[in-house]
């Protein structure tokens, strides 16, 4: 297989309209809901740390919206200047005991970058916090100096602290899809959550790079679109990777181009000056396993210095084509035994990753293991996006035909035969039967030679008598004694393993099963959890979930939408103005884990929830 050695530099040029319109504030509902929460009557206030670009200001900024509310914020250029970060709320000259007493009657102060303040305005919001008169909102980046007193308001209790974990893969897609106004396949949206690792600002600015540079090309059938090939160098991203590009040593700049051009491959310690390695470690800008191998820690440092190293040394680094294959098929196997052994957690797959992501061919047997390997973990668009993959290469490929038939079938889709979903199984499979709404073939065609936990699945555990073992004999045991506490032990055990829908599954069937109201609502819950996590999966086993997550007015708004009603339609319709159905719905959507109208009409062929 080939594979790209050398992309020149370049430096993306940002539109400047685009930048000044702020994308909409996606995901964070836990978070959001937490600070506000936070910042009630009654409440003194509340720290939030997280690294930088990880959407601090934005989520407060968000909580905050509407309240009466008093702002600073620390900059590098004012560390030095007492009360610099107060300096429009406070006179020209004041002492901390009058600063306490000045803002002592503010209601709700937000602090942006505290860990910028300088001393006395540090000081200042520690006092305040000792006081407790003025409901604090602090924020604070990770990883940068902070002074003592703005540490001490969580480590000495005086407030709360939320640390901001990096946003969820499923949020990142949603954001892109909402912000960029563009439907990405998983795939892009994997190398663009992987390569940012949670910073947002970086993700805003490389999404709008590609999607300016016409890197962006149509996957077939799908209305989505596709990143592969280099990654741009925005101003952006050289910012982030400065430490990396302007290494003062020669020769640890000369280990971390060694490093970036033997991805997706580690070298060998022995490899590599040990003292070089100690200090780029000691950075935290190579990681070494307990083999020897050794990697560049950040996934977006080796595109970057691939890109701005020079074409003569990059021809002179570059590893010859095809040895990647090797470690593939060791991918390959690990993958296998997984799901041989039942268990297909996630687990590390960079080869593979790399040779998508880079555009280079991947051999059809692969891509369709990796796209059993995600059905099987409930993530049925990945699945469907490793199949097209094989299905470049290989376009009659038997296997990647029917791993997209069955991604597309547990989708609630009909397959067609332009997206190659006419494969071996045909249109007559277990699955295509249930998207077209005739359970009875389902079945009669699973317990006729199909997989046999497809029964259990499909809600028949009795065609799958004598035929399973371990956790899928165990549901189909479950199911057919309609024993609802054992059907939520085996979906329990069944998450513990990685299959996700299985898992909704088996929770939405014990929902009939128990006997107990709270039992059923709590296997309802968790049942909805699991399923939002799958990828719009939608499944006979999953019926009745979803619509019962909606208020009556967003049932009532997505039932008209669904009919084929236009918002304004609608609006109309309900008394309601344009703007509130749009926000129902965006609302609905989020619920249902749809992406657009396209997927209501099935929803509303689900049968009602019945009451616990």
């Amino acid at each position: 297989m080939s594979m790209p050695t050398h992309v020149p530099v370049t430096i993306s040029l940002r539109n400047a309209k685009t930048l000044r319109t702020p994308w909409p504030f996606t995901g964070r509902t836990d978070e959001l809901e937490l600070v506000r929460r936070s910042v009630a009557a009654g409440r003194s206030g509340l720290v939030v740390t997280g690294a930088a670009g990880s959407g601090k200001t934005r989520l407060v900024t968000e909580a905050v919206r509407g309240t009466d509310c008093a702002r600073a914020a620390g900059t590098p250029e004012t560390r030095d200047i007492p009360f610099a970060a107060f300096a429009h709320l406070l006179p020209e000259t004041v002492t901390l005991h009058r600063a306490v007493q000045l803002l002592s009657g503010v209601r709700l102060l937000l602090v942006d970058d505290a860990h910028l303040l300088d001393g006395a305005s540090a000081a200042l919001v520690h006092q305040l916090a000792v006081h407790g008169r003025t409901r604090l909102l602090v924020v604070v980046t990770d990883g940068a100096p902070v002074p003592g007193a703005v540490s001490r308001l969580w480590s000495g209790e005086l407030l709360p602290r939320l640390a901001l974990e990096p946003l969820p893969r499923e949020e990142t897609a949603e954001l892109l899809t909402a912000g960029a106004q563009t439907d990405l396949e998983p795939l892009t949206v994997d190398r663009l959550h992987r390569l940012c690792r949670g910073d947002l600002r970086l993700l805003r600015e490389l999404s709008t790079a590609v999607r300016e540079e016409g890197l962006l090309v149509p996957v077939p059938d799908t209305g989505r679109r596709a990143w592969r090939g280099p990654v741009p160098i925005t101003a952006t991203v050289r910012e982030r990777t400065a430490h990396v590009l302007d290494r003062p040593r020669t020769e640890e700049r000369e280990t971390l181009e060694r490093l970036a051009f033997a991805e997706p491959l580690p070298l060998d310690l022995d490899a590599l000056d040990l003292g070089t390695l100690e200090r780029l470690e000691a950075e935290g800008l190579v990681t070494v396993d307990d083999h020897g191998a050794t990697r560049l820690a950040h996934p977006l440092h080796g595109p970057v210095l691939r890109a701005a190293a020079g074409r003569l040394r990059a021809r002179r680094l570059a590893h010859a084509p095809g040895r990647c294959g090797p470690a593939l098929e060791a991918e390959r196997a690990a993958l296998a035994l997984g799901i041989e052994r039942a268990d297909v957690r996630a687990t590390r797959t960079p080869v593979g990753e790399w040779l998508v992501a880079e555009g280079a061919p991947l051999p059809a047997p692969y891509a369709a293991l990796r796209a059993r390997f995600a059905r099987l973990r409930g993530r049925l668009r990945d699945a469907a996006a490793w199949a097209r993959e094989g299905l470049r290469t290989s376009p009659d490929d038997p296997s990647c035909l029917d791993e997209l038939a069955l991604a597309a079938a547990q989708s609630g889709d009909a397959p067609t035969v332009s997206d190659g979903a006419a494969g071996t199984r045909g249109l007559g499979t277990a699955w295509t039967a249930a998207a077209r709404g005739d359970l009875d073939e389902a079945v009669r065609t699973a317990a006729a030679g199909g997989d046999p936990y497809d029964a259990v699945r499909l809600g028949a555990p009795e065609r799958a008598a004598g035929l399973l073992t371990g956790v899928f004999a165990a549901h189909a045991d479950a199911l057919a004694r309609e024993d609802g506490p054992a059907l939520d032990r085996a979906a329990e055990e069944l998450e513990r393993r990685g299959f996700l829908l299985f898992a909704a599954e088996a929770h939405a069937q014990a929902v009939r099963a128990h006997r107990d109201p709270r039992a059923a609502r709590t296997a309802r819950t968790r049942a909805v959890a699991l399923a939002r996590r799958c990828q719009d999966a939608r499944t006979p086993a999953l019926s009745g979930l979803v619509l019962g997550e909606l208020t009556a007015r967003q049932r009532q708004i997505v039932t008209l939408a669904a009919a084929g009603l236009s918002n304004r339609q609608i609006a109309e319709r309900l008394t309601l103005s344009v703007r509130t159905v749009g926000n129902h719905l965006y609302g609905a959507y989020t619920r249902l884990g749809a992406g657009d109208r396209g997927a209501l009409p099935w929803l509303m062929e689900l049968p009602e929830p019945q009451p616990a």
